[in-house]
């Protein structure tokens, strides 16, 4: 691959072929990248590249992040700018003691074979170190993380006067530090330290040009802003109340005021807020129910908002801040609403969890008087939720086309889902597999005693850890569940990753129990319904072993099973013709079993 770089015409810069990850300074003059696992920097017109570490090799990199960053904490660079372009601070990963895991195709005609170091729950994981090299060269300076080796490093800043910021946690996920490097010899000079239970969920957070800190943090149960002084002694809160803050949007420092996004309307809304940074009331700027995207300009004057709702598409709009007013409608297709392309709006409901907690649900309804074979869409794991009042939900196309053909449709958040406060998230600690199979039971439930759904034909679908859900489903309420189908499920937590599993279940050693409980071959003598297995062979992220794995338990216990194998697709098909494969056989499975 080529760089190519220009504020007019681009220009392809000689000397940074073979690079990945190019960033440039920020004054633009200059260019950092990463090849055969070293970093290097060169003039943003082209040139000689300089080569700033050394070492790489097979599981040893610089510059990279390691895979527990990119995979569970979304930091996807390993490398940053300094300010003033002078520096470049980086990561070292030392991965070499981390066993290989092929992953071989075998749907090609010639032989290739992947190879990745995955870390599994409970397993060592890549050993990392923060460095800062002048971009001119020269022997790095190493940053002090501590005494404590098993870390994670999500979140690497430079603050506007040139101090490094870096946040370290601990393995468990219980413990966050906070650090402000000295770049010139690595000492840290001030610390933020953040405990939580059951977990640490990480947030947005925000260096000001005064050296102040915009903080987010779940430490009274929901996200919430606050503002630290330059020295991150004293703290003042921002917002409060039983609501999330999802997102910063925006500073304006000269103003002295933040813009988020949020759930105080509501947690299947979100809304455009601003507070000031010195205190005061939080004030709601997008006015229309749904959900609302939005960026503000620097100075805080106008804002785009991208709206859309269960009953229309998005609609893009440029708006004052003070006042709302719009100025200019930048993006509509007035002819996309739910009526308007032939669909019907899913219900948004309010039903009860299994202990009698609210949880949110989404119902499509097929033409016809109940009782109605009924199909539910799952996901069901922590940090994500499904229904929301957007038009995402109702052209889930898949839904709508299986109510087209007769079925309701439900899709729920059950406890242990996202933004609605770590107790409610918390549910599944330290046993996953168990809350949330109950919670998906009490919804069917509801809706049969409504007389919406047929008791008799009720069917499950989903992917990844909704495919885990299908499955349990089936196996842990074959009373209520009799068809499902399971796309790439994670079967044993064992085989999942560090980053993640260990943070709701801890290790399997600590664990041991919960990681037995949780794990679907536990339970493959209680399927009696119909399963269908979908799963792609070259999936990096949850193997093709797990789908292996339950084969050979549901063999042994001698129970029926169908299978779809994708040989060259990864963790869902991607490819046209492999989706409306899987479409047409997913369709085909419930119509078989439910309709016929």
């Amino acid at each position: 691959p080529r760089i190519i770089v220009g504020d007019g015409e681009p220009v392809a810069i000689e000397g940074a072929e073979g690079a990945t990850t190019p960033r440039l300074s920020s004054d633009g003059t200059k260019l950092a990248f990463v090849r055969g696992g070293e970093l290097f920097a060169m003039p943003a017109t082209g040139g000689e590249a300089q080569q700033l570490t050394s070492g790489a090799e097979d599981g040893f990199t610089n510059g990279l992040a390691d895979f527990i960053a990119q995979e569970e904490f979304g930091q996807s660079d390993g490398f940053w700018w300094s300010p003033d372009g002078s520096r470049i601070a980086f990561v070292e990963v030392d991965a070499r003691h981390i066993p290989d895991y092929p992953i071989v195709h075998q749907g090609q005609d010639a032989l290739d074979t992947e190879h990745h170091r995955y870390p599994f729950a409970g397993a060592p994981n890549a050993r990392v170190r923060l460095g800062v090299v002048a971009a001119a060269g020269g022997e790095p300076v190493w940053m002090d993380l501590g005494d404590e080796d098993d870390i994670y490093l999500p979140r690497v800043v430079w603050r506007p006067d040139g101090m490094l910021a870096g946040v370290v946690l601990n393995r468990a996920q219980t413990e966050l530090h906070l650090h402000l490097f000295d770049p010139e010899t690595g000492a840290v000079t001030r610390t933020l330290v953040e405990r939580g239970e059951p977990w640490l969920n990480l947030g947005d957070f925000r260096f000001l040009e005064t050296g102040e800190l915009l903080w987010s943090s779940e430490r009274t149960g929901f996200r919430h802003l606050e503002l630290y002084d330059r020295d991150l002694n004293e703290s003042r809160r921002l917002t409060s109340g039983e609501w999330v803050v999802t997102r910063i949007v925006e500073v304006d420092e000269e103003r002295r005021t933040v813009f988020f996004s949020g759930t105080r309307e509501g947690a299947v809304e979100r809304h455009l807020y601003r507070v000031g940074l010195d205190g005061g009331e939080v004030e709601r700027l997008t006015s229309e129910p749904g959900v609302h995207g939005c960026a503000v300009s620097p100075d805080g004057a106008t804002f785009v908002d991208t709206f859309s709702s269960r009953e229309h598409a998005a609609v893009t709009t440029l708006r004052r801040t003070d006042g709302g007013n719009v100025l200019a409608t930048l993006f509509e297709e007035p002819e996309m609403t739910a009526t308007g392309q032939g669909l019907r709006a899913p219900e948004l409901r309010v039903m009860a969890a299994a202990d009698g907690t609210p949880m949110f649900g989404a119902v499509y309804r097929p033409e016809g008087e109940g009782p109605h074979p009924l199909v539910v869409s799952v996901y069901g794991g922590p940090h994500a939720q499904r229904v929301l009042d957007d038009w995402a939900l109702t052209v889930d196309l898949r839904a709508q086309y299986l109510a087209q053909a007769g079925f309701a449709v439900l899709a729920v958040d059950n406890r242990g889902s996202a933004n609605r406060g770590l107790a409610f998230e918390a549910h599944l600690h330290r046993r996953m597999g168990t809350v949330e199979v109950d919670d998906q039971v009490a919804a069917v439930e509801q809706l049969v005693a409504e007389g919406l759904a047929d008791p008799e034909r009720v069917g499950i679908y989903g992917w990844s850890y909704g495919g885990y859900m299908t499955c349990l489903c089936l196996m842990r309420a074959p009373e209520v569940f009799h068809v499902g189908v399971s796309g790439a499920p994670v079967v044993d937590w064992d085989g999942y990753d560090t980053g993640y599993t260990e943070r709701y279940m801890s290790t399997p050693q600590d664990n041991a129990e919960g990681y037995r409980e949780g794990a679907v071959t536990t339970h493959v003598e209680g399927l009696a319904g119909k399963l269908l297995l979908v799963h792609g062979m070259v999936d990096e992220n949850v193997h093709f072993r797990h789908t292996a794995r339950l084969i050979t338990a549901l063999t042994a216990a001698q129970k029926p099973y169908d299978i779809q194998i994708f040989p060259e697709e990864r963790h869902m098909p991607r490819d046209a013709a492999g989706l409306e494969y899987m479409e047409r056989r997913l369709l085909s499975y419930f119509e078989e079993h439910l309709l016929g």
